[in-house]
Formats: C-alpha cells, sequence, structure tokens
C-alpha cells in the first residue's frame, strides 16, 4: 500500500463526440467510510471487553499463538472466549502487513481510497471512468454527500447509504439507489435489494455519458432527498 497522498489523475480522454470527461480530484474528495469508524469504535472497547489493547493483542497472538491465521482464529475463540467476529480480525491483523492494519485507521483509508477507484478502472474498464465522474460530479452539488470508496464500488452516503457506483462489467457501470417502493420499470431495474432488506434496492445500467440524462439525475437526487427525511 502507498504512503504517499495519491489524486486521481485529471481526465482529458474525450467520448466519440468529443465531450471532455470531468475532472475528479482525490485531495479533499473522500470521506472515512462509516465501516471504519465502526473497527475504531470496536478496537476502542477492546481492553474494557477484553483486558488487552488491539496492541497487546496482536503482539500476544504473535507470540504466544499458533503460527497461522487458521489456528489463531480456534485458538484465539477456544483459549481466550472471544467472539467468532472479534477472533477472526484479531488474528486477521495479526498474520496481516503493518499496511494492512493502517487500512482500518481513517488517516490510512484515506491514502488508498484514490487507489481504489484507480484500480477500479484500470485496464479494459478505463473508458467507463468519465461515466464515474460524471456521478461523482452530481453526487458533490448535493449538500453533506460523502463519497466513500471501496475496492469495488464507490458508495455515496448523505445520512446512510442512498447510491453506489459500481463497474459491473468492462462494458458497463450499475448507479444502484436506494428508493425503497418506487416501482421497477425496463430500466429502473430491481437488485433483489428489497426482498433482502438491503438499502440499495435499483438500479440503472449505464455504458456512455449519454445515459445520465434528466430521467436518471431526478432519480439520482431523489435517492438523495429520500434519505434526508426523518423516520417515525
Amino acid at each position: 500500500m502507498s504512503k504517499s497522498t495519491v489524486l486521481v489523475a485529471r481526465r482529458s480522454r474525450k467520448t466519440k463526440k468529443g465531450r471532455p470527461a470531468p475532472a475528479v480530484q482525490a485531495a479533499g474528495l473522500y470521506a472515512v467510510h462509516p465501516g471504519i469508524r465502526i473497527v475504531q469504535k470496536w478496537a476502542g472497547e477492546l481492553p474494557a471487553k477484553t483486558g488487552r489493547t488491539l496492541a497487546e493483542w496482536l503482539t500476544h497472538i504473535r507470540k504466544c499463538g499458533p503460527k497461522d491465521e487458521k489456528q489463531s482464529r480456534e485458538w484465539l475463540a477456544a483459549e481466550h472466549k472471544l467472539g467468532t467476529n472479534t477472533a477472526a480480525w484479531l488474528a486477521e491483523k495479526a498474520f496481516g502487513s503493518a499496511a494492512k492494519l493502517a487500512e482500518d485507521t481513517p488517516e490510512g483509508y484515506l491514502k488508498l481510497a484514490p487507489l481504489y477507484v484507480e484500480r477500479m478502472y484500470a485496464g479494459a474498464r478505463e473508458h467507463l471512468r468519465p461515466l464515474h465522474d460524471q456521478l461523482i460530479e452530481l453526487a458533490r452539488g448535493f449538500e453533506g454527500v460523502r463519497i466513500c470508496p471501496c475496492q469495488t464500488m464507490v458508495p455515496l452516503y448523505r445520512r446512510h447509504v442512498f447510491a453506489q457506483i459500481k463497474p459491473a462489467s468492462n462494458k458497463r457501470l450499475d448507479l444502484g439507489l436506494a428508493l425503497g417502493e418506487e416501482p421497477f420499470t425496463n430500466r429502473l431495474l430491481d437488485t433483489g435489494g428489497r426482498a433482502k432488506k438491503d438499502r440499495i434496492t435499483h438500479k440503472v445500467m449505464l455504458t456512455s455519458l449519454d445515459d445520465i440524462d434528466l430521467q436518471v439525475k431526478r432519480w439520482l437526487k431523489q435517492a438523495y432527498e429520500r434519505d434526508g427525511l426523518v423516520e417515525r
């Protein structure tokens, strides 16, 4: 993992119709993923719950535990009565690199976030990057939006995740939307999220900048506005 701050390269590519792709830079663009905050909170609670800090657990595992991750997971659960998730996470971090451990810190995540996006659109998916950048620019026009890349998609948050941008193949980008009970159509497709009680319930398949039309912009804004409603 690179320790330097990586800027998303400015895109000078043009589409077949000659329109320049939006320029998106990483500096100040990304926010810490909510999952990182949860991990940090969990790590902060370790001493009270287990009697050891995260650093102390990692030292203990490396010094006294089995010499592979799987056996360490089982040892932590059996010998120290740790829960399955806690044992698995500690074992993974104990056998990972320092860089891997840094991924779960806000600073480490923010250094990696631009790389996630760069890798997502590398090689055969490079031509999808202008679509991604256009959607990011639209989302940045909404107040209070947080852009939090993962390795395979870029979720957009307001109070919760309301949309996600994902290269679904080398030829297509999917815009996932949290639209609840909005009817499905031949363009606004079912993700299966409603049945599984996931927030992202709908998706639109995009293959060119022309696909990001007024209808798509309205759906994106609708998802954003729905997430701003106060739940009763």
